[in-house]
């Protein structure tokens, strides 16, 4: 009889269920069942994530206007924030794309993961792009439509032209077939993709603009309205890279200009 710990070990280099784990079913040992058990649910959630990938995936190709045609997806990470960039990607992914199994809306998924997953869409990608949307441009012409500039800007600059796109939520406007679609990062792969970088892409600018500012503490809230960041804006004031027409920045510099 093999012992508890070979059996876990079996178990660990396991992928499929097979029939010798029929037999340990019928084990009394408390251990084998827990170790089984604890199998048979990595095992039941693989399969739902498997699923969902092939869901997402079928998703994408009944946009494809014809057999073989290249969909783009692209997304943004950064609308909401008082501070920073918006960042928004655009990525055509392969047919086969296994490794990105468990590839969801950037903002189910942890920052590790994030990164892992971000490394490998700009490994096997047919192409990706990024574009950064400063704050000042924001200002400029408003928050949807630097959004939509920035998404549009992203598509134009994929090494690769794409035969459709599809964008989360934000009518566009590009050299082929544009299609938006309502919580899109939930329902497409290659728009999920698209977030992933975009997320991952400002979670470093953030740290980056944290060192040259660490008064804000942008490592910590990315630039959102948390009470640390706006007791820092109370008491350092908005910097250049803060969106001066999001509240309460907006009426901080009036008031500003209002005392002097």
């Amino acid at each position: 009889m093999k012992t508890i710990q070979a059996i876990k070990l079996q178990l660990r280099e396991t992928n499929e269920r097979e029939p010798w784990m029929e037999e340990l079913t019928k084990d009394s040992r408390k251990g084998v069942q827990q170790a089984l058990n604890s199998w048979n649910r990595a095992y039941d959630k693989r399969c739902v994530s498997k699923a969902d990938h092939i869901g997402k995936q079928q998703f994408d190709l009944s946009f494809a206007p014809f057999e073989g045609a290249k969909v783009a997806g692209t997304d943004e990470a950064g609308r909401g924030p008082l501070a920073g960039p918006v960042v928004t990607a655009a990525v055509i992914l392969p047919l086969g794309s296994d490794e990105l199994i468990g590839l969801d809306d950037s903002k189910q998924i942890s920052k590790k993961e994030r990164e892992r997953l971000a490394e490998i869409i700009k490994r096997i990608s047919l192409a990706w792009s990024v574009h950064v949307q400063p704050a000042e441009r924001i200002d400029e012409i408003n928050i949807y439509a630097a959004t939509r500039e920035s998404m549009e800007q992203a598509i134009r600059t994929l090494p690769v032209e794409p035969d459709q796109v599809l964008s989360d939520a934000m009518p566009l406007t590009a050299n082929c077939p544009a299609v938006s679609i309502v919580k899109g990062d939930a329902k497409s792969l290659a728009i999920a993709a698209a977030s992933i970088l975009a997320k991952t892409t400002r979670d470093q600018l953030m740290d980056e603009l944290h060192e040259e500012y660490p008064m804000y503490r942008f490592d910590n809230h990315a630039g959102y309205g948390t009470p640390e960041h706006l007791r820092a804006l109370e008491n350092y004031g908005p910097s250049v890279h803060h969106r001066k027409t999001f509240e309460p920045i907006k009426t901080m510099i009036a008031r500003k200009a209002a005392d002097l």
